[in-house]
């Protein structure tokens, strides 16, 4: 009699040279598992590429509990050329641009009862606010659609403030030829969990420009991925974060290049202050064996502002054809620049006006990028109410 051993599967693992049946990670991120069952995923035990820089313990509920799924109290702004309508998880609109690759963002998906889908159809610029103010306490699980059809032209900004438990996915559609501006900008108070999921497919000739602005929140997790699947699509990807005592804001960016003379630009910038200040940003690009003629760039910057903080920081970049434009990624974490800080105290501005006019500065670069002049002045200020607190500026 005969005894075989079989190791569990793993979703996202291949075989190994261990022997039959020991898993390993996938290393090229387009194949890692996928699907919108939370079963089919396995438990998060925090040790997993995706996961093992999150605080696991204190998103439990949001990776494995029950969520709340009915439709969260939003306002969305009115605007010529521009839709919004719930619909149900059926609805083909649905899955359009990507599916969960972690647990809580499929539990999110399976959760959902109602899905809240924008569609811009006017090629005149449009500018839209999707608004999640307000105090929502229960874990809760969303999903929003967002769609430029050919040609649109908009900036749509999510708009979260209050207080919440949020596991959300949000789908992002640009369609040939259509310019979308996509703004999540994160202003939780203090005690908020915020787990997003955003997934964006930028078709032929299209451009989407995407920024995260993550302020406020005890736990902030945004992760976009961005799908250059059409000829000629572009995909900008930007992000501003400030990390105060005991606060953990995370990003992990994945850019897929899928088709020929496609470009994209990744640049996030973080200022972290406060004892266990932590951020996190992952970025991953991969360029794929049919995007001939790519151009693509990603970097990240975060400037420590006092000791007790960690920033890590993991540019990743996978090229599969040898014909391309050109590709490169690069961090950097730091101190203040003392050249600038020299500069500015050798024109009679003091030290502690010196060193915050330095911290705007490279903080501002993000914040000039998305292109509506009301939402740059706020936040603006909100960054210059960062500094205030900032004892060491």
């Amino acid at each position: 009699m005969s005894a075989t051993n079989t190791a569990p599967t793993v979703p996202g693992a291949a075989a190994h040279s261990h022997g039959p049946g020991s898993p390993v990670p996938v290393q090229t991120r387009s194949q890692r598992f996928r699907s919108t069952d939370p079963a089919a995923f396995p438990a998060v035990t925090g040790r997993e590429v995706d996961w093992k820089l999150t605080p696991v313990d204190r998103v439990r509920d949001l990776i494995d509990g029950e969520l709340d799924g009915s439709p969260i109290a939003t306002t969305v702004s009115e605007a010529a050329g521009v839709s919004a309508e719930w619909v149900d998880p059926e609805d083909a609109r649905i899955g359009a641009a990507g599916t969960p690759e972690d647990r809580a963002s499929a539990n999110a998906w399976a959760r959902t009862e109602k899905a809240l889908v924008v569609t811009l159809t006017a090629e005149e610029r449009v500018e839209v606010t999707i608004d999640r103010t307000g105090p929502d306490h229960a874990p809760r699980a969303s999903h929003t659609v967002i769609v430029a059809k050919p040609n649109a032209r908009g900036i749509v900004v999510i708009d979260n403030r209050g207080s919440a438990r949020l596991s959300e996915n949000v789908e992002i559609v640009v369609e040939d030829g259509a310019n979308l501006t996509v703004v999540s900008l994160q202003e939780w108070d203090d005690e908020s969990v915020h787990l997003s999921a955003q997934f964006a497919r930028v078709d032929k000739s299209a451009t989407l420009k995407h920024v995260v602005v993550s302020l406020g929140g005890s736990i902030v997790r945004v992760n976009p991925s961005a799908a250059l699947a059409g000829e000629g699509a572009t995909g900008n990807l930007y992000g501003l974060y400030f990390s105060d005592a005991g606060q953990h804001l995370e990003q992990q960016v994945f850019v897929h290049h899928i088709a020929p003379h496609t470009v994209s630009d990744v640049l996030y910038k973080g200022a972290l202050n406060g004892a266990g200040a932590r951020t996190v940003w992952i970025g991953d690009v991969l360029i794929g064996r049919d995007a001939t003629g790519t151009d693509s760039y990603e970097a990240n910057r975060n400037l420590v502002l006092s000791d007790g903080t960690r920033a890590d920081s993991i540019p990743n970049l996978e090229i599969e054809t040898g014909d391309i434009a050109g590709a490169g990624h690069a961090s950097a974490t730091g101190r203040f620049d003392d050249e600038q800080l020299f500069y500015l105290r050798s024109r009679g501005i003091s030290e502690s006006e010196s060193r915050r006019l330095v911290v705007l500065g490279f903080l501002l670069e993000i914040v000039q990028k998305i292109g509506q002049e009301s939402l740059e002045q706020r936040l603006i200020a909100a960054v210059e109410r960062e500094l205030e607190a900032v004892e060491s500026i």
